[in-house]
């Protein structure tokens, strides 16, 4: 392993959520000479308690917590950055002109001796990701998933070999300022988000854009080319490309996975088995077997005859359609609306118009938002005649818009959850949406009981 890099060299853990406390006991254990400080902008007794650990054990590593945490940088020649940390922070964006910040990212690709597959895309990472875990691993081969699903990747260096493959979700976050591209990459889609994180649109497309552009021609790129920024950072990248939606190739055996869009995730997964030379006999098995992730066009079960279903990771307007498109005209009612990136509604506005929806209960504030929307789109279009079916329900609770549920859903009709939108001004994140939102459907009918 080539840690020459880092030699001499005084390092900063800058975040110590579980990524960095991984990368802590990488420097720990790989760089024991190096002046070692860790740096939050939590207060020390609010820190984790496996990184509460390593410190009192390695007495030697400084300490920086609180609101001045950032005034560690200066101290450090190299500041290792979990991705929750604002990039456009004063003091980070200083230290990114002295070249200082590299992240578990980059140093996992620089130091890894395995293969590694990256995925990215605005929506449908994780799912496919988990696919093409699940498809090499079931071919005997060794196969790690790790990255944005919430794997830290530096704990895996040790047991890495040319043998191993490695599945990396990979978020725009950590793929920022990335100078190096993986061996085999998956562009999804780039759609409008994290707006709030980045300047602008552009910023953010720039950020994914680098999983493909440093590839040779050695490399492959697995893109949608029906995807307008997708399709124009493949163009720039020397790699093989593939373009996914354009192969052939049918699902020939039954899956649990909801709707057009997962099955283009299996897809990929079977294009990236064939590169490996897995037969299709196990891509197909694997892809069958598979069970699809949490929060993603869940069903949570039949309650007093309704059918819900908990699509909470939808953060964006274009996966609250595809939720849509993929349950149908069984969906009566539909919970969205969230905390406000600045994100278009306008698609998710003429999709509700076309659809069989008749009950909006909407969270702020893109939920008055999008409703506004809609009353906009209606009025342009005279010939709509569908929003005088349509009732809104603004509400700030999940208790009170699973109440609203249950009294405006008939029997044999859908309730979806699928916001459009983050969940920060109400909920923790969008886990705790969904927990929420599964309590209140029990508490409920066991109360109606």
């Amino acid at each position: 392993m080539g840690l020459n890099r880092y030699k001499n060299k005084k390092i900063l853990i800058l975040g110590l959520g579980r990524e960095g406390s991984d990368s802590l006991e990488f420097f720990l254990k790989n760089c024991p000479k190096n002046q070692i400080g860790v740096a939050d902008i939590a207060p020390f007794d609010s820190l984790g308690k496996s990184v509460k650990e390593i410190l009192s054990q390695n007495t030697q590593i400084k300490v920086f917590c609180g609101k001045n945490y950032l005034s560690s940088l200066k101290k450090y020649d190299l500041v290792v950055k979990t991705p929750g940390i604002p990039i456009h922070l004063p003091e980070i964006e200083q230290a990114y002109r002295e070249g200082k910040i590299t992240s578990q990212i980059e140093i996992f690709l620089e130091q890894c001796q395995g293969m590694i597959i990256g995925i990215t895309g605005t929506k449908g990472k994780s799912t496919t990701s988990s696919i093409i875990h699940e498809i090499i691993k079931k071919s005997g081969k060794k196969a790690y998933l790790l990255g944005n699903i919430g794997i830290p990747a530096l704990s895996f260096l040790k047991n890495a070999d040319k043998n191993s493959i490695f599945i990396c979700e990979l978020s725009a976050h950590q793929l920022y300022k990335l100078k190096k591209s993986p061996h085999i990459s998956v562009l999804l889609n780039i759609y409008p988000e994290h707006l709030d994180y980045y300047k602008n649109y552009h910023e953010y497309i720039r950020a994914k854009a680098n999983i493909a552009i440093y590839q040779s021609k050695n490399d492959y790129l697995i893109y949608n080319s029906a995807n307008a920024e997708t399709n124009k950072i493949a163009q720039k990248s020397a790699s093989r490309k593939i373009a996914f939606n354009q192969y052939q190739w049918k699902l020939p055996v039954k899956t649990k996975l909801i709707g057009e869009f997962n099955l283009e995730n299996a897809k990929i997964g079977a294009i990236i088995g064939r590169l490996l030379k897995i037969p299709d006999k196990t891509i197909n098995a694997a892809i069958a077997e598979f069970k699809p992730l949490a929060n993603r066009l869940e069903f949570v079960g039949n309650f007093k005859g309704i059918d819900f279903y908990n699509d909470s990771l939808s953060t964006i307007q274009e996966s609250a359609v595809a939720a849509i498109e993929a349950l149908g005209n069984r969906i009566q009612t539909l919970i969205a609306g969230g905390f406000d990136r600045g994100q278009p509604l306008n698609k998710l506005a003429s999709t509700i118009l076309k659809s069989d929806i008749k009950t909006l209960i909407l969270f702020p504030v893109t939920g008055k938002r999008l409703w506004s929307e809609i009353n906009k789109l209606a009025k342009n279009n005279a010939k709509n005649r569908r929003l005088k079916y349509l009732k809104p329900y603004f509400v700030e609770t999940m208790d009170k818009a699973v109440d609203i549920a249950f009294l405006n859903t008939n029997r044999g009709r859908i309730c979806l959850l699928s916001a459009a939108a983050a969940s920060f001004n109400i909920f923790k994140d969008y886990a705790d949406r969904a927990n929420k939102f599964k309590k209140a459907l029990t508490a409920r009918s066991l109360k109606s009981e």
